[in-house]
C-alpha cells in the first residue's frame, strides 16, 4: 500500500537536500559492493583506521616502515544466508618482507569495532595481552614473514613445529574468536614451499611482488601481480561454509596463472545473521608496502537468488502544488530471498525505459542517479536514497488528471524486479492552514506557558476544511479531529487539515514550551559578618540573574521583597525564597533558610616572641635564624579556625604555632581567622630576623677552681671555630679547631701557666657562611 503524507512547507528544503544527495554517486545498500579506490575516493561506509590512507589510486594499509598497522572495514551488513564471494587486488612490495595482510569477516552487530593484535597477528588474532578482532568470524592471512601461522605471542595453534618457528609465504585460515579466546589455526598453505602444506616444485611463488626498491605491479601480465578470489559457499547439510581461496599470480611475463590455495575447505562454524568485511595489514622489524584496490563483494550462491516481484499500484491520490510522500514497504511486494530488504527504488516514464542492469554488475547494489528523479509535465517524482520511499510534487494545471509512472525494486542482494506501474490521481489542494493560540497574537510560532496552564489551539485557514489531524512531536494525537485542541503539555504541535477532496495541508510547527527553572541553590544560613551592615540576599543565590528571572523573598512578618529589594536585610531570622521566569506568572516552591547577622565583630591580631625567652626585637637581644618563634593569636569574636602564613612558604592551622625560619630577612606574617559561621578576618605583621650568630668572650677564667675552668667564647650560630691563645710575648701556647672543644685549661706543657694577661684570636664561620676574625685579652686568675 501507498500512504501519502503531504509536507508542502518542506518542499524547498527537501529539494535542496535531495539535490545534494544526487551529487553523491556512491550510494550503497547491501550486495553487490564494489570499490576501486582508483579515483582516490571511497564511499562513506568505508571506515579507515591506524595507518590506512588513500593514495595514488589504492588503499594503502601500511607504508614500507617498521611498526606500521592499518585497517579498513566496509560498514555495510551482508547477509550470510547465501554465502559471500569477494575478490581484490593486493600489492605487497618495496620492503624487507613483513608482515602481511588479512581479509576478515566479523559479526555486523558488533557495537564497537576494534582490530586484533598487529605484528604477526595481522590485525586479526590475539597478540600477547592484546585482544583479537571484535566478534571475529573468519581471518584469512597472507603472511610474508611467517608469524601468523605459528602459536607465538599467545596465538591459538599453528603449523607443526615449535611455537616460534617461522612459516613465510603462507596463507593461513584462523577461526572465530572474541577477546583473548579463539582465533584458532584451521588450515594453512605455503606458497613457496613443497611438501604436505605446499605446492609442486614448478608452482611456487612468493606472496609479495618484490623487495626493497620494487614498485607496485597493476598489470596482470607483469611479474609480481597478485589478485585474490575468495568464496564462502553455504554448507547444504548444516552450519557454516566451504571455503575456497584462489590467487591470480604472475611470475613470468605474459603468463598469469590461477592458483587454488584452498578448495572447499570445511569451515563449519555457525555464522551470524549478517557479516561485515574488512582488511588489515602490519609490519614489525621488517617492512613492506601493503595496498589493496578493486574490491568486489557479492553473493556466493547467486544461482539460488530470485528476482523480487512488485505490484501495480492504482487509484492513489496526490494533491497539486504540494509534495506528497509515499512508501512501498517490504510487505507490499514479494521479496523471495531470505533476509532481503528493499535496497533501491528506481523510477521510469515507460516500460521501455526499464533497462536491464545485468551487464553492469557493480551498479546492481546502487540506485542509479538518473533513475531516482523523474520529471514529467504533470510533476516531479523523486526516489529516496534507500528503501521504498518516494515523493511526487504535482504541478498546477493538471487537477483531476491521472499520471502513470513505472518502477523497479532492487533487493539487498542486488536482484531487481521486472517493473510495475504506479497510477496517481492529481487532486485540488486546500488553502494553507495555520495554528493560532487563543490569547496570544497571531503569527507567533512559539508560546511559553506555565505547567498547570491549559492552552487552546485553533486551526485557522481560508477554506472550509472537513477533517483535522493534530500531531504532537510528530505523533498523531488520538481523537484530535476538530479545529480546536485544548492542551496542557509542552511540545511541538502541528495540524493537518483536509478539504472535501481528501487532500491535506499541514501547518507550521507551533512550539509550546514549559520553560524550566534553574535549581534554586543558596547559602544556608546566610551570614552578615559585619555588625550594623545590611545583608544582600542576592549575593548568596547561586547564578542570580534578574534579567531572566524574578526572585521573591518573604520575611518572618510576611513582607514580600522582589529582586533588588532583597539587598537591605537587617534582621536575623527564618526567610523563604522562590523564583519564576520573568515572562510567566508561575512561581517555584519556596525554599526556607536562615539569616544570621553577627552582633560582635570578628577582629584578628597576634604577637610573637622567642619561645621561652620573651625576646621579640633587637632591643631584647635580637632574633636569630634558628630561634623557635612562638606566635600567639589575640583575636576576638570566637574564632574556630586559624590559618597562619609565615611569609616563607610555610603555613600552620594551629591556634598558637611555633616556627623556625632558618634564614635572615623581614617576613610578612598573616593570620586569617574564621568563626563558626564562615566569617573571616585577616591581620598582617612584619617580623624581622636580623641575627645569624653571637660571640661572647670571658674577660678571665680560674683553671684551679671547680667552676670557670676553661677559656673559650660562648657562641650561637657558629659552624666552624679556630681558637688560638698567646702569652704577652707572642708565644702560641694553645690551639684548637674543634667547635666542640672545652677550650684552654690554663696549662702549658702540663703545668699550670702563670697568673696574668693572655691574648686570644678566633677565626669563625657563621651558619649563613660569614667569615669572622676577632682578638683580645683575658686574665688567668687563681
Amino acid at each position: 500500500m501507498l500512504f501519502p503524507r503531504v509536507k508542502s512547507r518542506f518542499f524547498l528544503l527537501f529539494t535542496l537536500l535531495f539535490s545534494c544527495f544526487l551529487s553523491q554517486t556512491k550510494a550503497q545498500i547491501g550486495f553487490p559492493y564494489c570499490e576501486s579506490f582508483q579515483d582516490n575516493s571511497a564511499q562513506s561506509t568505508t571506515v579507515f583506521g591506524g595507518d590506512a590512507s588513500l593514495t595514488s589510486g589504492v588503499l594503502r594499509l601500511t607504508n614500507n616502515q617498521m611498526d606500521q598497522n592499518g585497517y579498513v572495514y566496509i560498514d555495510i551488513p551482508f547477509s550470510s544466508v547465501f554465502g559471500i564471494k569477494t575478490s581484490f587486488e593486493y600489492f605487497s612490495y618495496g620492503g624487507s618482507g613483513a608482515d602481511g595482510l588479512t581479509v576478515f569477516l566479523f559479526d555486523a552487530n558488533t557495537p564497537n569495532f576494534a582490530p586484533g593484535g598487529f605484528g604477526g597477528s595481522l590485525g586479526y588474532a590475539q597478540r600477547n595481552q592484546d585482544a583479537g578482532l571484535t566478534r571475529a568470524y573468519l581471518g584469512v592471512g597472507f603472511d610474508s614473514f611467517g608469524n601468523y601461522g605459528n602459536s607465538s605471542e599467545n596465538k591459538n595453534g599453528g603449523f607443526p613445529g615449535g611455537s616460534g618457528l617461522l612459516h613465510p609465504n603462507s596463507v593461513v585460515i584462523r577461526g572465530p574468536g572474541s577477546g583473548s579466546l579463539g582465533y584458532a589455526f584451521i588450515n594453512g598453505k605455503k606458497t613457496n614451499s613443497v611438501g604436505p602444506f605446499g605446492f609442486g616444485a614448478g608452482e611456487l611463488f612468493e606472496l609479495s611482488s618484490g623487495g626493497i626498491g620494487t614498485t607496485r605491479v597493476t598489470d596482470p601480465n607483469v611479474p609480481g601481480y597478485r589478485k585474490v578470489i575468495m568464496s564462502l559457499d553455504p554448507n547444504p547439510n548444516g552450519p557454516g561454509f566451504f571455503l575456497t581461496v584462489q590467487m591470480e599470480v604472475t611470475t613470468s611475463p605474459d603468463t598469469p596463472r590461477m592458483m587454488t590455495i584452498f578448495e572447499n575447505v570445511p569451515y563449519l562454524f555457525d555464522a551470524p545473521k549478517d557479516l561485515k568485511i574488512g582488511f588489515s595489514a602490519s609490519t614489525g622489524g621488517m617492512t613492506n608496502f601493503h595496498e589493496i584496490r578493486n574490491i568486489v563483494v557479492q553473493v556466493a550462491n547467486d544461482e539460488n537468488l530470485l528476482n523480487p516481484i512488485g505490484e501495480n499500484i492504482a487509484d492513489k491520490a496526490s494533491c497539486e502544488g504540494q509534495e506528497n510522500t509515499y512508501e512501498i514497504k517490504s510487505s507490499d511486494v514479494n521479496l523471495p530471498n531470505e533476509n532481503s530488504t528493499i535496497g533501491c527504488l528506481q523510477l521510469f516514464a515507460s516500460f521501455e525505459d526499464i533497462i536491464s542492469e545485468e551487464e553492469d554488475f557493480c551498479s546492481q547494489g546502487k540506485c542509479k542517479q538518473e533513475n531516482r528523479e523523474l520529471v514529467l509535465p504533470q510533476g516531479t517524482f523523486r526516489a529516496s536514497d534507500e528503501g521504498g520511499k518516494f515523493t511526487f510534487f504535482p504541478n498546477f494545471g493538471f487537477r483531476d488528471e491521472e499520471v502513470i509512472v513505472y518502477y523497479t525494486i532492487t533487493d539487498s542482494y542486488g536482484k531487481t524486479s521486472a517493473g510495475n506501474s504506479i497510477k496517481l490521481l492529481i487532486q485540488e489542494s486546500p488553502e494553507p492552514v495555520r495554528i493560532q493560540v487563543k490569547g496570544f497574537p497571531e503569527g507567533v510560532s512559539e508560546v511559553r506557558f506555565c505547567e498547570s496552564e491549559v492552552l487552546e489551539l485553533l486551526a485557522v485557514g481560508n477554506e472550509a476544511y472537513v477533517k483535522y489531524e493534530w500531531f504532537k512531536d510528530d505523533e498523531l494525537i488520538p481523537g484530535s479531529d476538530a479545529a480546536l485542541l485544548a492542551i496542557d503539555v509542552a511540545g511541538n504541535y502541528q495540524v493537518i487539515a483536509y478539504n472535501s477532496k481528501g487532500c491535506p495541508t499541514d501547518s507550521g510547527i507551533m512550539k509550546l514550551i514549559n520553560p524550566p527553572l534553574p535549581p534554586l541553590s543558596l547559602m544556608d544560613p546566610m551570614v552578615g559578618c559585619v555588625p550594623g551592615i545590611p545583608l544582600d540576599i542576592r549575593s548568596g543565590i547561586e547564578g542570580y540573574n534578574d534579567e531572566l528571572f524574578d526572585y521573591e523573598l518573604e520575611t518572618q512578618e510576611g513582607e514580600k521583597l522582589i529582586n533588588e529589594e532583597m539587598g537591605q536585610i537587617l534582621l536575623s531570622g527564618t526567610y523563604s525564597l522562590r523564583i519564576k521566569n520573568k515572562d510567566l506568572s508561575c512561581w517555584s516552591a519556596p525554599i526556607a533558610f536562615e539569616v544570621i547577622l553577627l552582633k560582635e565583630k570578628l577582629v584578628t591580631t597576634f604577637d610573637y616572641e622567642i619561645e621561652g625567652l620573651g625576646i621579640k626585637d633587637d632591643a631584647g637581644g635580637g632574633i636569630f635564624m634558628d630561634d623557635p618563634i612562638r606566635f600567639n593569636s589575640q583575636s576576638i569574636g570566637d574564632p574556630v579556625q586559624w590559618f597562619w602564613d609565615f611569609g616563607d612558604g610555610n603555613a600552620s592551622t594551629e591556634p598558637s604555632p611555633v616556627h623556625v625560619y632558618g634564614k635572615k630577612g623581614v617576613f610578612q606574617v598573616s593570620l586569617t581567622i574564621t568563626n563558626a559561621f564562615g566569617c573571616e578576618d585577616v591581620f598582617e605583621l612584619d617580623l624581622p630576623i636580623t641575627k645569624s650568630y653571637r660571640i661572647m668572650f670571658p674577660t678571665g677564667f680560674t683553671p684551679a677552681s671547680m667552676e670557670n675552668q676553661f677559656f673559650r667564647p660562648k657562641t650561637k650560630g657558629i659552624v666552624k671555630m679556630e681558637l688560638l691563645v698567646f702569652n704577652l710575648w707572642g708565644e702560641l701556647i694553645f690551639k684548637s679547631e674543634d667547635l666542640n672543644s672545652l677550650g684552654w685549661d690554663g696549662r702549658k706543657n702540663g703545668e699550670l701557666a702563670p697568673v696574668g694577661n693572655y691574648v686570644y684570636r678566633v677565626n669563625l664561620e657563621s651558619i649563613d657562611g660569614e667569615k669572622i676574625t676577632e682578638s683580645g685579652k683575658f686574665t688567668l686568675i687563681r
